[in-house]
């Protein structure tokens, strides 16, 4: 659902897609390609929340901050499931790992990764290229050139799923019974065997 908030309605490109059990409040602007998952909640009432192009929010995240804050996820962003952004910059190309929560005035440089279920405390800076882990959450190594190719591979797989839900994605009655012509469910890899393949 989209909400408007004291005059300010949240502005979607329409080659993203925010699935309907999501929450999009207020001064929220959302680029190109993005997707935003079913339970997500980002909520510009206090402040402001930018996606640029190519971002993902997966289910259940949440994205918020103190009164007068701008949040940014540039571009590549890619949050996972039940992620907190708290009052944080995400650079370009990063990946938050499940269930981490980033807090107030963190800024997370390009091509990071933040593992799953870490802590990063207010105030943090966290170099680019950094591969943090932990509660709370420090530097453990560099990101390599494959982990970050591997994460741009699977980004793009998010990238694409806009498109895909524009076009496939409907509400339905479930089935009682499982159809004779039933998909392949190899045919739900081609992208992902695509974007593998890709050099």
């Amino acid at each position: 659902m989209i909400y408007a908030f004291k005059g300010f309605i949240p502005v979607v490109h329409p080659s993203s897609f925010v699935h309907p059990q999501a929450a999009v409040t207020g001064n929220v602007i959302i680029g190109k390609d993005c997707y935003i998952g079913p339970g997500a909640a980002i909520r510009g009432d206090w402040g402001a929340i930018v996606l640029e192009d190519g971002c993902n929010v997966q289910e259940n995240c949440t994205i918020h901050m103190f009164p007068g804050v701008t949040v940014t996820l540039e571009a590549g962003a890619h949050i996972g499931h039940g992620a907190i952004i708290h009052g944080a910059h995400i650079g370009k190309n990063c990946m938050v790992g499940m269930n981490s929560v980033i807090m107030d005035d963190v800024v997370v440089e390009e091509e990071c990764i933040i593992g799953a279920l870490s802590f990063v405390k207010a105030g943090t800076r966290i170099e680019r290229r950094s591969l943090v882990v932990g509660n709370p959450a420090k530097k453990v190594k560099d990101v390599s050139d494959d982990m970050i190719a591997w994460k741009t591979k699977g980004t793009a797989l998010y990238q694409a799923l806009p498109g895909d839900c524009h076009e496939s994605l409907k509400s339905v009655d479930a089935l009682t019974e499982i159809p004779d012509d039933r998909p392949s469910q190899e045919s739900l890899y081609d992208r992902w065997n695509k974007i593998k393949g890709e050099k």
